[in-house]
């Protein structure tokens, strides 16, 4: 009798620390409001110190701000139709991340414009953005699938971003849109 009754009273302490852990108070915004950042400036930065990219000034700051465009629409778009609550339990805006997705497409902005140059560029902006997102998980902000869907959405929206913008603005030459009262046509030309 007394083992069953401790094993219930050990059963209702677990589940009351689980239930306590799920809803710790907000710990305040960290180094995570920075880091999310340092990816795209440290584009800028090293175009502006002269690395080398693989596009011009004009067609990079085209490219960025369609990547970070539509990586906000999707990610803020995402937030007020889920309404995920946090596990802090502070509001219902937690799935995807914001903090990751913009960290994340900051990193592929910084993988595609500087990946020739050196590999460990990209690894550094992607593992900058991957303490951000542990970061939102640690401070109790998101749960793991919200990181992981706004590093997804952030690398997405830059590819996004980039083969839209070039297709605008006529930078890539290789494939060709057309959109008619009878269609959308698209030609590919092979070199």
């Amino acid at each position: 009798m007394l083992r069953k009754l401790l094993v219930i009273l050990v059963a209702v302490t677990m589940s009351a620390k689980c239930v306590a852990q799920q809803y710790e108070p907000y710990r305040g915004d960290g180094i995570d409001d920075y880091l999310r950042l340092v990816p795209i400036v440290s584009v800028y930065a090293m175009k502006a110190a002269g690395v080398d990219s693989q596009s011009s000034w004009k067609r990079l700051v085209v490219n960025t701000a369609a990547s970070f465009a539509i990586d906000v629409a999707v990610t803020y778009g995402l937030k007020y139709s889920i309404k995920s609550t946090r596990p802090d339990g502070t509001d219902r805006r937690s799935f995807p991340s914001g903090h990751a997705s913009i960290a994340f497409c900051g990193a592929a902005v910084l993988d595609k414009e500087f990946r020739k140059v050196s590999p460990w560029i990209s690894v550094a902006g992607y593992a900058v953005a991957t303490a951000t997102a542990v970061d939102r998980v640690v401070r109790n902000r998101h749960h793991w699938g919200d990181v992981a869907a706004g590093a997804a959405v952030g690398v997405l929206s830059t590819y996004a971003g980039y083969w839209i913008a070039d297709k605008i603005t006529g930078w890539d030459k290789d494939v060709s849109v057309a959109v008619s009262p009878m269609g959308v046509s698209m030609v590919y030309r092979l070199k």
